[in-house]
């Protein structure tokens, strides 16, 4: 049965070693700088998420706040790791990042960039519900920005 978790001193072994393969590198950061994000943006409440099948740890999800216009919850990076793919975790583990997202209610809305030529990626994100904003980031032009508002 899936199930996230939060990441910390006890555990955060088990996601150091998640990866993808080498055709989606390019498209997010190592599971290693997912655990580094979640402590530079840690002003930012940001979150690292363990998601795990039973006891095996199967990818890492980033999720911090973003206060500047629109202010919304940003989904920096998610993972699952590549001898998981395929299976459904990936959706599964959205929709339960978003769910928690939406009773805790910060926000309205949770957003994520995701590069263009990730079609797997925007296929999960757009089977879930994320529409892109039509935004493009001047840092970023090579990227959707994708918004799911909750209802």
């Amino acid at each position: 049965m899936l199930r996230l978790f939060d990441v910390d001193e006890t555990n955060w072994m088990q996601i150091r070693s998640l990866s993808v393969g080498e055709d989606q590198e390019g498209f997010l950061d190592s599971a290693l700088g997912i655990l580094a994000r979640g402590y530079v943006y840690r002003a930012n409440r940001a979150r690292v998420i363990g998601i795990a099948d039973g006891d095996t740890a199967v990818g890492v999800a980033l999720v911090k706040d973003l206060d500047e216009e629109p202010a919304c919850y940003d989904l920096q990076q998610f993972l699952i790791d590549r001898r998981f793919q395929g299976r459904g975790y990936g959706t599964e583990a959205l929709r339960m990042i978003l769910s928690e997202l939406e009773a805790e209610r910060k926000y309205g809305c949770a957003e994520v960039c995701v590069k263009r030529d990730d079609a797997a990626a925007l296929r999960v994100y757009e089977k879930i519900g994320f529409t892109d904003t039509g935004y493009v980031d001047p840092d970023a032009p090579d990227c959707l920005n994708l918004m799911y508002v909750f209802r």
